[in-house]
C-alpha cells in the first residue's frame, strides 16, 4: 500500500487477551485499533485530549475489521495506522495489525466524526474548520491516491 504516513506501536500481547482456543480473542483488536490511532496523533504533533479540553469528541461512526491470521499469546503483534482519508465531517483511518513476521493478521479501519458538546446535546462540526492546522497536516501525511 502507499502511505504518506504510517505509525507504528508494538502491542503487548497478554495472556489473559486469549479465547479457549489460545488465541487472540478478536474483541481486543479493536482496542489494538485505538492504541494505532493514538500513537498516529501522537506522532504526527497532536493529543486527543487538547481536542476533548476544547469540548471536542471524535466517536467512532464506522469499523470494520477483516481478520487473516490468528496471533497467539508468546507472538509478537504490531499495529499500523494511517489516515486513509480527511473529509470536512469525517476522517477514516486505515490499520494493519501484523506479527512479527510482518505478515497481516487483520487490516481494517474506523471512521470518527467530530463532535462538540452542547449542553447535553453532542452536534457534528467541521474537523477542518475546527482544527484547522490538524487537519492540514492529515492532508499532508494521508494515504496518497495510486
Amino acid at each position: 500500500m502507499n502511505h504518506g504516513y504510517t505509525a507504528r506501536k508494538e502491542i503487548q500481547v497478554l495472556y489473559s487477551d486469549t479465547d479457549m482456543m489460545g488465541v487472540i480473542y478478536h474483541g481486543n483488536y479493536v482496542k489494538w485499533l485505538e492504541l494505532g490511532r493514538t500513537q498516529l496523533i501522537e506522532d504526527v504533533g497532536y493529543d486527543y485530549l487538547d481536542m476533548e479540553r476544547a469540548g471536542y469528541y471524535a466517536p467512532v461512526y464506522n469499523l470494520e475489521i477483516t481478520y487473516k491470521k490468528s496471533i497467539r499469546y508468546g507472538e509478537r503483534a504490531f499495529v499500523q495506522a494511517w489516515v486513509e482519508e480527511n473529509q470536512g465531517l469525517r476522517t477514516v483511518y486505515g490499520f494493519q495489525i501484523v506479527n512479527g513476521d510482518e505478515e497481516v493478521c487483520a487490516e481494517g479501519s474506523t471512521t470518527h466524526i467530530l463532535v462538540k458538546k452542547d449542553g447535553d446535546q453532542f452536534k457534528p462540526v467541521s474537523f477542518k474548520k475546527a482544527f484547522p492546522e490538524w487537519f492540514q497536516k492529515y492532508e499532508e501525511i494521508k494515504k496518497q491516491s495510486r
